[in-house]
């Protein structure tokens, strides 16, 4: 205590002591729990980029803890989850839509094969209709040129049965459809 006194001497005799000493009771995760995963250890693991992860979590698919410094934490079941959202945006399903599924299930639980089969039976009407969408392109392609200009009232992809007759004329439909798609 002496040295302490010595260290830091306020004067007249008097001299700085340590006060009582607060035990804090250890926290229920350390930060180094083997069930919580860094940001690189999901982004390495699900050979997503980091800056999807947070992206992702800033959008609410997945979720984080912080440690004490400030640094994200994920649940080794955010892996499954990020694998679910990559294998839905393969399939074309949006963010959006993802999202919403996702909210369905149990927070911090990995999606199980029974939650996916059903998440993806859930998308499969889309997925159809928009295989059916290419597959008619597809087999139309070779009688548009792309603009709809010289082939507009027999185009069966933008104007099927010339339909569009009364109310466009000239590339018209290219530039409507390039504006809604863009």
């Amino acid at each position: 205590m002496e040295s302490i006194a010595r260290a830091f001497p306020l004067g007249h005799g008097h001299s700085v002591t340590s006060s009582k000493l607060e035990v804090m009771p250890p926290k229920s995760r350390p930060i180094n729990s083997p069930s919580q995963l860094t940001i690189g250890e999901v982004a390495s693991r699900s050979g997503v980029a980091t800056s999807a992860i947070r992206f992702y979590e800033s959008v609410g698919l997945i979720e984080s803890e912080r440690s004490e410094g400030n640094q994200r934490r994920f649940q080794r079941s955010v892996i499954r989850r990020v694998a679910v959202i990559k294998a839905a945006q393969r399939a074309g399903v949006s963010l959006e839509v993802i999202g919403r599924a996702l909210s369905e299930l149990p927070v911090g639980r990995a999606p199980s094969r029974g939650d996916w089969e059903r998440l993806s039976r859930s998308w499969e009407r889309d997925l159809e209709a928009r295989i059916a969408r290419l597959v008619k392109i597809r087999d139309h392609l070779t009688n548009c040129i792309g603009c709809g200009c010289l082939s507009l009232d027999t185009c069966a992809l933008f104007n099927p049965e010339d339909e569009l007759a009364e109310s466009l004329a000239g590339t018209s439909k290219l530039e409507s459809v390039e504006m809604e798609s863009g």
